[in-house]
């Protein structure tokens, strides 16, 4: 089992998502348990069709990491 990093962005009307590792993957919804449901469906079959493609499958290197600011 391998765990990708994800990206989740507010937006005006909702939420986006993205995988770093995964170019071409991008997801969106109005709640962020869809948007996260979304990305997870998606990760699964971005890697599954990689695979039917003989592609290599991308490591998962992106790290994230909260960073505390004053502000």
């Amino acid at each position: 089992m391998k765990e990708y990093a994800a990206v989740f962005e507010k937006t005006s009307n909702g939420w986006s998502a993205y995988a770093p590792d995964l170019p071409g993957l991008g997801v969106a919804a109005a709640t962020f348990e869809e948007t996260e449901q979304l990305l997870r469906e998606g990760i699964e079959l971005h890697i599954e069709g990689m695979r039917e493609d003989g592609l290599p499958i991308p490591e998962p290197i992106t790290r994230v990491m909260r960073m505390p600011i004053p502000a």
